[in-house]
């Protein structure tokens, strides 16, 4: 049941759901194949695609290829359609890109930054402030990933750049978002919850009922992904499955974590642990690039690396019996170069039931853009709704010209 009651509701409702199966499906199906799928009539998905196209949502383009029969379209993005400004706010770097419907970035922007809040957040608002402005009533949104728990309203804690309570809308310059929602379309998250929806969306997750997302960078993330939506927590800070004590029967088992907890997981996994294995130094969001050349070239630091992140997942195997789990990030090179240490650490440490049918452990296929794709979905969620298009519909009837199509 839709809810619908009258004629209205049902033409916004399945305006809602023919955009989002275009977008969700990478504007690559045919009108014909949508028809089908959302079960149309064909009179009513051409009225629909037609009232989409005139509110600059949609544009049809032929088919590159079609059996017997009339040739049919291919509806995908409108070339002044809407856009989600994406950005993945790393330790060290951040990346912000526009995304179109149907899940096309085009990355705007690359700078590395000091740690500091300030070195990080405020010319990432500038940046953001700068392209809205040029590409004008097309922003429909602006979703922030953060590597590291973010509470509702905004406050970021990232526990090994010293990030504690960090209000990240006032420092970006954009409004502060309310819990469970976007606020005038600004969604702020972590970048393993993210990476886990995009995961979800276009990657390895896809129709999994109940997932199991770990993101490897300097540290460990990760989250229980149930029907496609990663659970965020009472206070929207869950995806932190690399603060919980999971490879306790080791040393690290009593060394203190920044975040305030001690023998955390993600210290025995990812760049940081890499490069503490090899002596040199680690911390403070700095290092990747000898930490990389560590991972190609450490047989020792990786396998140690890859035999704790199987403890790991042992553990979280037993307790949440994931169909799949995925690893983003560094997470997929650790499994290919010692894949056979991941497997005999986590097998034994599997229950009996878990051991006849483990789940399968996956390299993600979104590789490093899975936290950006996923601050790209958390925009297009609060759009693809018929409040949403009705605000776009008002929006493009009073806009203001801006740049011509393409200019990105």
């Amino acid at each position: 049941m839709n809810g619908a009651t009258t004629s209205g509701e049902l033409r916004a409702h399945n305006r809602v759901r023919l955009l989002r199966a275009v977008h969700d499906g990478g504007s690559a199906a045919t009108r014909s194949r949508l028809t089908r799928e959302l079960r149309l009539a064909r009179g009513t998905a051409s009225v629909l695609v037609a009232g989409l196209a005139e509110d600059e949502l949609l544009h049809e383009e032929p088919a590159p290829e079609h059996g017997r029969g009339r040739p049919t379209q291919v509806p995908g993005p409108h070339p002044r359609g809407p856009l989600a400004l994406a950005a993945d706010v790393r330790e060290d770097a951040w990346e912000l890109a526009a995304c179109e419907l149907g899940g096309r970035v085009t990355v705007l922007d690359v700078r590395p930054h000091d740690g500091t809040p300030e070195g990080a957040l405020v010319p990432l608002g500038e940046a953001v402030a700068a392209h809205t402005s040029r590409l004008g009533h097309r922003v429909i949104g602006v979703g922030v990933a953060l590597a590291g728990p973010v509470r509702f309203g905004g406050l970021a804690d990232i526990a090994h750049l010293g990030w504690r309570s960090v209000d990240v809308p006032a420092l970006l310059g954009l409004p502060r978002p309310a819990p469970g929602a976007g606020a005038d379309g600004v969604t702020l998250g972590n970048d393993t919850a993210f990476a886990a929806l995009a995961e979800a969306r276009r990657g390895r997750l896809r129709d999994v009922r109940v997932g199991l997302h770990l993101h490897v960078d300097f540290d460990l993330g990760g989250v229980l992904v149930v029907e496609g939506r990663p659970l965020g927590g009472a206070s929207g800070t869950g995806a932190e499955f690399g603060h919980m004590p999971l490879d306790a029967s080791r040393p690290i088992r009593d060394r203190p974590c920044m975040c305030g907890a001690t023998g955390c997981w993600g210290m025995d996994v990812g760049a940081n642990a890499l490069l503490r294995h090899a002596g040199l130094e680690y911390g403070g969001g700095r290092g990747r690039e000898q930490a990389e050349r560590v991972l190609a070239t450490s047989e020792e630091a990786v396998a140690a690396c890859a035999a704790a992140l199987g403890r790991g997942i042992a553990a979280l195997v037993n307790a949440h019996d994931p169909e799949v789990v995925t690893l983003s990030g560094h997470g997929p090179e650790l499994a290919e170069r010692a894949g056979e240490t991941l497997l005999r650490a986590c097998e034994p440490r599997l229950m009996a039931i878990r051991r006849d049918h483990p789940p399968r452990i996956e390299g993600s296929a979104l590789g490093w853009r899975g936290a950006l794709l996923g601050a790209m979905e958390s925009v297009f969620d609060v759009f693809l709704t018929p409040e949403g298009l009705e605000r776009w519909r008002k929006t493009i009837l009073t806009r203001v010209p801006t740049r011509p199509a393409g200019e990105m």
